[in-house]
């Protein structure tokens, strides 16, 4: 069962949108976008956030938006990966870091960096793919691996080099 499909089960909020990635949903819950799954939901319900986040990622695909704006409240999340989700956040647009950099930002190890990405439920919006290893890519859990974690560096012409 796609993860859009097990989150509507539990009513919340949810609009789906097609992409250059394939179909993404979000989900909002309590005034906050709290996940963005890979998959088209069954339930849509338009309201005005999940407009907001849509228009947003639409605008972030076309090369118009280079940070996000909507206020975001990811699920899952312990207090090292809200300290790692908010540091992949301050990384700018276009630009990447290392899991080691971002670890000795965040107080962990590259491992537990890498496994808090793994677990970010709102790629893109918190932007996990600008985490690459020192001496290569690394990886990226979300479908498509590392082709999808390629087009959206190559979207915003990063800089690989992790510096």
């Amino acid at each position: 069962m796609p993860w859009a499909s097990f989150r509507s089960a539990f009513a919340l909020p949810q609009l789906s949108l097609h992409s250059p990635l394939g179909d993404l949903t979000l989900t909002e819950e309590d005034d906050a976008i709290v996940a963005l799954d890979w998959g088209w939901a069954g339930a849509q319900q338009d309201t005005a956030l999940l407009r907001r986040a849509r228009d947003e990622i639409n605008r972030y695909f076309d090369g118009e938006l280079r940070r996000f704006t909507v206020p975001v409240n990811p699920v899952g999340a312990t207090a090292y990966r809200k300290r790692v989700w908010a540091a992949l956040s301050a990384i700018p647009y276009g630009e990447t870091r290392t899991y080691g950099a971002v670890a000795r930002e965040t107080g962990g190890c590259a491992r537990s960096v890498g496994q808090a990405n793994r677990f970010n439920p709102l790629p893109i919006i918190v932007p996990c793919h600008r985490v690459v290893a020192a001496a290569d890519l690394g990886g990226f859990s979300m479908d498509g691996g590392q082709d999808t974690k390629r087009f959206l560096l190559s979207l915003e012409t990063a800089d690989l080099s992790g510096t």
